[in-house]
């Protein structure tokens, strides 16, 4: 299993929301880059950025903060929010983003998906983020009336290297990954799923490890890790399967 510890980025400085509210944030630390490299130092094999800003904008928003993030470290970064058309896609690949998420043009324009998967086979990720099994989209501000499996479903066999399931009523709230929708997602696609969204113990770390066998091989991590809930060398431990 992989742990994504997560910079969420507001203004240029790394924060949590609560349940996706951009009104309610915490400020982490004002310094990214220095976070990535406190990540990196720690061991974890991948780093997970959102530019939230740029997720609500439609555009990217925190490029200095992200490049910063890049030059900080060799570990690799995976990016999202407000990435919408091939042209960025191909400009942060260039930047050195190892991967680039896309959620709401996955929505509006799937073909654009699965043109950027044939473009740069194995750097394009899905992220679905569903409130009540619903998905959201524009920075989690509009919920569509799409199911999150039916999303899913549009992307089979055209080459997304994962797909980051994100329960939005837990983001933040350390209440507990909702492990049962993550595995029935898993279990719907053959595309390897990412779950994201209420980490709160290494509870949750050994539940998500142990859907590995339904095709669950990663978790996000960001409130727990930045509050001390959750050591970085004990959730690698739960990673490694110790």
């Amino acid at each position: 299993m992989i742990i994504y510890p997560a910079i969420d980025l507001k203004n240029g400085q790394c924060v949590r929301l609560y349940k996706g509210d951009m009104n309610q944030d915490t400020v982490y630390n004002d310094n990214p880059a220095a976070q990535a490299l406190e990540w990196a130092r720690a061991g974890f094999s991948w780093i997970h950025v959102v530019d939230l800003d740029g997720a609500f904008k439609g555009a990217p928003v925190n490029k200095d903060a992200v490049k910063a993030i890049i030059a900080a470290t060799d570990v690799p970064v995976q990016l999202g929010g407000g990435i919408r058309d091939l042209k960025q896609i191909e400009s942060w690949l260039h930047e050195g983003v190892s991967r680039v998420i896309l959620g709401t043009v996955a929505v509006r324009d799937p073909e654009l998906v699965k043109k950027a998967c044939y473009e740069f086979p194995g750097q394009i990720v899905v992220g679905i983020d569903a409130r009540n099994g619903k998905v959201a989209v524009e920075g989690w501000a509009e919920e569509s009336d799409m199911l999150a499996s039916e999303l899913a479903n549009k992307f089979e066999d055209c080459g997304v290297s994962a797909i980051i399931y994100t329960d939005i009523d837990r983001d933040g709230t350390g209440q507990g990954v909702n492990i049962i929708s993550t595995i029935s997602l898993a279990q719907s696609v053959s595309i390897p799923v990412i779950a994201s969204g209420g980490v709160g113990s290494l509870k949750d770390l050994e539940l998500v490890r142990d859907a590995g066998e339904y095709g669950v091989e990663g978790v996000i991590v960001g409130k727990a890790l930045y509050d001390e809930r959750i050591a970085p060398d004990e959730a690698l431990k739960v990673a490694g399967g110790v």
